[in-house]
């Protein structure tokens, strides 16, 4: 009963998780579309700022969605250290958690730089696009970043259940 719980909440998170990147896929047609608007509109130097922006946004936020889960997954393993747990796993462990601390905290700060240049960009697209343009381009860039933390979730969510149901299929004999 329990195997065909996880098996049918699996399988509504794959579900889940098809939606899911069908809307990435339309929001990286958005994203092609509004690409091509500023290229017409902006001086070379402005697209290319736009355009490392719109890049480093992708990989700032998905290395903050990636440390943030990993250090999770340390913080659980060192809550279920006890007594019986070897000295070297705790020290690992401790380990660990220190330098995933440390990078997410320096991820934290490329997130705050990210924040400061998309005001600068919002800044240089203020100059060329109309006020109902500007929006959209603001709300690209909310649906972006909504999409991918969605997608990191779904993932993290689908990998825990893929988990439980192999432990459970190992412990039945």
């Amino acid at each position: 009963e329990l195997m065909a719980s996880l098996q049918s909440r699996l399988q509504a998170l794959w579900e889940e998780q098809e939606l899911v990147l069908l809307e990435v896929r339309e929001c990286a047609r958005w994203g092609e579309e509004l690409e091509v608007m500023v290229r017409d509109l902006c001086k070379p130097n402005e697209f290319e700022r736009y355009m490392m922006f719109i890049g480093d946004l992708e990989k700032v936020v998905s290395l903050l969605l990636c440390l943030s889960s990993r250090l999770a997954r340390v913080q659980n393993a060192i809550s279920r250290m006890d007594g019986n747990t070897e000295a070297e796993e705790k020290q690992s462990l401790n380990e660990r958690h220190e330098l995933l601390s440390r990078q997410r905290e320096d991820a934290k700060d490329l997130k705050e730089n990210l924040d400061r240049r998309e005001r600068v960009v919002s800044g240089i697209l203020a100059k060329y696009l109309t006020e109902e343009q500007l929006q959209d381009y603001q709300h690209f860039v909310q649906v972006k970043t909504s999409l991918l933390i969605e997608q990191k979730d779904l993932e993290e969510q689908i990998k825990f259940f893929e988990e439980q149901l192999e432990n459970l299929e190992q412990s039945i004999p």
